[in-house]
């Protein structure tokens, strides 16, 4: 990436405007920073892009202006288009983000057979098959409607359309319709609360405000993937709506005193409540069924769930909750109603054929008491993992046995929370082997150090990094399983062929 810009100073007329609490506001020495110029938000913008498994960085234009990035170009398909975003919204500096990249996919195919899929889709999704969704298709552009009981069960509804090959655009016009009312309070204190225990979002100077059931969000975020997350957060129960508009990026809010009390010293009972509150809100989660115990912030998951993607997601909501320093997942999938291997069979196959990632490629489906055998070729790790993620959403699929070989790819796709929807690091043959450094260990060392410097979710000055024959050690301590990541995706991003992360994950005493 682009070499660090010098730091200059934040006027303390902005600081006063937008730090949330005088109490808060950085002595001159700690708001040593400015605004990274656009000609390196520019040049990291693409060294993220180039670097991802899903995204062809020679079918994407990326310019920027005033942190403001704007993409343009073509994609072949819906999910790649909106990945593109998540990418560039993950880079210091970045405001938001303009999307402008056309979709036009591989094989076209006609509106009747776009929308059969879609609805097939919806109800082969343990998650979905109970929503009541109307489909329509014109042009390949998707139209949703019906009724829903939450935001996120809206969202989810539309990723799984999106999902589908052929799909150019989508419309949801599906109606939230909260059940029961809450009173505007009650729905302000889980928000606060799900901002409070989201590792992936620092809520010191975010304020939130609710009327009639819509929240309103002001204050400051340190990334533009940090907003997202933080709307997300606000879609509790009861949520007609969330409006962020003035809740502003700037990269230096991610400075280390300016977190508040975010990792203060927590109790095994505050953590286990917080991870409960997580599982409540996931709509791919039944967590009625999930008992959490919490012992010194180590998570055990424990009860049942109708699929194996629930039971990943489980995971992967305690991962990203404030004060967990480890999850044991003990959770056993068991569908509500017995499906038969024939059956399940055809529904997993047909998940996998549905994919848009997939679409070129021949990938085999068995499926013997519940467990699912995946076999073909694909040219990406980053493929084989959406094959699993595809037949793990089937209700009734116990276990995947990924058997797809890949062909050319010779890279693990680093998970980043903030932009894959899959759990890469949970999964069984998720395990990358070193390979040849294509540079020395001086030059690993500070492409990780820039990497990790540019990263608006790492305090890069609490990582100490030593290279040896291109393995890349991170010692010292983070805060958070999300920021323990974020910090070996950077090395390997920044060339590094394999990592030894002995950062601790620390909470407060």
């Amino acid at each position: 990436m682009s070499d660090k810009p010098s730091r200059g100073r934040i006027p303390a007329l902005v600081l006063a405007l937008l730090l949330v609490s005088a109490s808060l506001v950085p002595s001159a020495a700690d708001a040593a920073v400015q605004e990274l110029s656009d000609t390196t938000v520019l040049g990291a913008v693409e060294d993220e892009l180039i670097v991802d498994p899903a995204i062809v960085l020679n079918n994407i234009d990326v310019a920027v202006n005033r942190g403001v990035v704007s993409l343009s170009g073509s994609v072949d398909n819906v999910l790649a288009k909106e990945r593109a975003t998540r990418i560039a919204e993950t880079v210091k500096g970045v405001r938001s983000v303009v999307n402008r990249i056309e979709v036009e996919p591989v094989l076209l195919r006609s509106d009747t057979e776009i929308e059969r899929d879609v609805q097939d889709a919806l109800l082969d999704n343990a998650a979905t098959e109970a929503f009541e969704v109307r489909v329509s298709v014109l042009d390949g552009e998707v139209t949703l409607r019906g009724t829903v009981e939450s935001w996120r069960e809206k969202q989810l509804a539309g990723t799984v359309a999106k999902g589908v090959r052929g799909v150019k655009g989508l419309e949801n016009n599906i109606d939230v319709v909260p059940v029961p009312d809450r009173p505007d309070e009650e729905i302000l204190a889980d928000v606060q609360n799900a901002l409070r225990w989201d590792a992936l979002v620092d809520h010191a100077m975010i304020e939130a405000a609710v009327e009639d059931g819509l929240v309103v969000l002001s204050g400051v975020v340190g990334s533009a993937a940090e907003k997202r997350r933080a709307m997300l957060d606000a879609h509790v129960g009861g949520v007609v709506s969330v409006e962020a508009s003035d809740l502003e990026v700037r990269y230096w809010a991610r400075e280390e005193k300016l977190r508040k009390d975010k990792y203060a010293a927590v109790s095994d009972r505050e953590v286990r409540e917080a991870v409960e509150d997580a599982l409540l809100y996931d709509p791919r989660v039944v967590s009625l069924a999930v008992t959490t115990r919490v012992d010194d912030g180590m998570v055990t998951l424990r009860g049942t769930v109708s699929n194996l993607k629930a039971k990943r997601a489980a995971e992967r909501d305690a991962v990203n909750t404030v004060g967990v320093t480890g999850v044991r997942n003990r959770l056993k999938v068991r569908p509500e109603e017995p499906v038969g291997d024939e059956r399940l069979e055809r529904r997993a196959a047909a998940a996998v054929t549905r994919d848009p990632y997939l679409e070129t490629h021949e990938i085999t489906v068995n499926v013997s008491g519940g467990t699912a055998r995946l076999y073909g070729s694909v040219d990406s790790f980053f493929e084989k993992a959406r094959a699993e993620d595809a037949v793990s959403a089937v209700e009734g699929v116990r276990i995947v046995d990924n058997k797809v070989t890949v062909d050319y790819d010779r890279d693990y796709p680093p998970y980043d929370p903030y932009v894959d929807e899959q759990y890469l690091s949970g999964l069984d043959w998720y395990r990358p082997e070193p390979l040849y450094p294509a540079k020395g260990d001086a030059e690993i060392e500070e492409a990780v150090r820039n990497e990790l410097w540019w990263s608006p979710f790492v305090d890069a000055e609490e990582v100490d990094v030593s290279v040896d024959e291109g393995t890349a050690v991170l010692t010292g301590k983070v805060d958070s399983w999300p920021e323990y990541t974020a910090a070996a995706r950077n090395a390997y991003e920044a060339g590094a062929v394999w990592v030894d992360n002995d950062l601790r994950v620390e909470r407060a005493k």
